[in-house]
């Protein structure tokens, strides 16, 4: 797919949309007035006498921009299979004007240089890209990163991701040390001695299609072990991918107890089951594995509720070859940049599962509270940072549409109505074809 550019405004007027920031407190039909990308009045204006661009913006949401704190740009060292461009050309289409960037790179980002360089390469940028750093140097696991120089460089958070943090004595440090610089320990929950080998949910399925599994205890018991670790501590936890109903119950009852936890999910744990893996597609092998009914409509109740207090796309681009092989020995990971917006619209907020509110606040307002983020709020004399939504909107996935590099997504062919069809960020705006 050829780079798409977004376009440089000057004054924009975005005239009669359905205001709606959850932060703000405001939901309401009427006109925005930006210049020099910022706000410059909310409220109604005469098209006819406005010099600049207009965009009709009646029956669509005008919303603080998405951001998508789970995010593999696999540069560098996987340039491949994305870019920090790419990745973000594929955010950009699918509506969010900020992205974070995780650590499993090649090398990892684990030092001052690694996170410059990412700011370095995003800037000038419509999406923002922030930089998530290793928790332990190489995420070996042995020994913690420079936690103070990384934030003082760009990292919003500490993760070794696709990695556990084995040694119970480094997870404590690393939550006193990253609790000084109030950012958190984002946790990828995998126990390896019990999901070695294992290529997807191990129950009834499993066994009739003869493939090894990985068991929810091997997820659950490590997020047991870092709700404790984040009680001692009184740090602050943030579980990657949850993907099970007794990890959504542990979560819960700590929150119930003050434990400063928060927690996401994914799309495809939402919408997809390990019946899928009936396929062999193997964009249906990811890690924590697709599990069963019961564990998603734990995830969908838990969103509800509030304990999942973020969805996130989990981008993990792959190489066609990585994925074009057995079950047994593909990649683990799919895409998502580009489909999470309108997989949720169509599947949750058009259902009436979830309503719109709920939706902005597991994809802007929470990831920002969480990270320490500015909130983007829709006021009059701040930045403009916007996405714009159409609940109508009728599309189908079709991976070969991806700005992304990667085309590895289970969704492709999927009708879907609901889509964010657009952004602001930076003085610049994009709106899809």
């Amino acid at each position: 797919m050829a780079k798409t550019e977004p376009m440089k405004i000057g004054k924009l007027l975005l005239k009669g949309g359905r205001i709606l920031d959850p932060s703000s407190r405001i939901d309401t039909v009427t006109d925005i007035l930006l210049d020099k990308g910022k706000i410059q009045k909310i409220g109604s204006v005469d098209a006819k006498s406005f010099s600049g661009k207009v965009i009709d913006c009646k029956n669509k949401f005008i919303v603080p921009g998405l951001i998508d704190m789970h995010v593999h740009l696999r540069e560098p060292g996987r340039e491949d299979t994305e870019t920090i461009d790419s990745g973000c050309q594929a955010a950009m289409a699918g509506g969010f004007t900020a992205v974070c960037c995780m650590p499993n790179t090649e090398p990892p980002i684990d030092c001052r240089g690694q996170v410059e360089f990412i700011k370095e390469r995003a800037e000038g940028l419509i999406v923002d890209v922030h930089p998530i750093a290793a928790v332990t140097v190489g995420r070996k696991g042995e020994q913690l990163t420079e936690m103070g120089e990384l934030v003082e460089a760009g990292s919003v958070g500490f993760s070794d991701d696709g990695t556990h943090i084995k040694q119970s004595g480094i997870l404590r440090r690393a939550l006193e040390y990253a609790k000084m610089f109030g950012r958190p320990i984002i946790d990828h929950c995998e126990d390896p001695s019990l999901s070695e080998g294992g290529v997807m949910n191990e129950g009834f399925t499993s066994t009739v299609l003869g493939l090894p599994g990985i068991p929810s205890i091997s997820e659950e018991i490590d997020i047991a072990r870092d709700l404790l670790m984040a009680q001692f501590t009184g740090g602050s936890v943030h579980i990657a991918h949850v993907s099970t109903k007794r990890s959504v119950q542990l979560i819960r009852e700590a929150k119930s107890r003050g434990v400063s936890v928060t927690a996401e999910t994914c799309p495809h744990y939402l919408l997809l089951t390990d019946e899928a893996v009936r396929t062999f597609d193997t964009n249906t092998k990811m890690k924590p594995p697709l599990r069963d009914k019961s564990d998603q409509d734990a995830l969908i109740e838990g969103i509800k509720d509030g304990t999942v207090d973020v969805i996130a796309s989990d981008h993990a681009p792959h190489a066609v070859e990585e994925k074009d092989t057995e079950y047994d020995a593909a990649a683990f990971g799919i895409i998502g940049l580009e489909t999470i917006a309108g997989l949720m619209l169509s599947h949750f907020v058009n259902k009436g599962i979830l309503t719109i509110e709920q939706l902005i606040e597991t994809m802007t307002v929470n990831p920002r509270k969480i990270l320490g983020l500015p909130s983007c709020a829709i006021k009059e004399g701040e930045n403009a940072n916007l996405t714009f939504i159409d609940l109508d909107s009728e599309w189908k996935v079709d991976k070969n549409h991806f700005l992304s590099k990667s085309r590895n997504t289970p969704f492709d062919g999927w009708e879907l109505k609901g889509k964010a069809i657009g952004i602001v960020n930076k003085s610049q705006l994009y709106i899809s074809e």
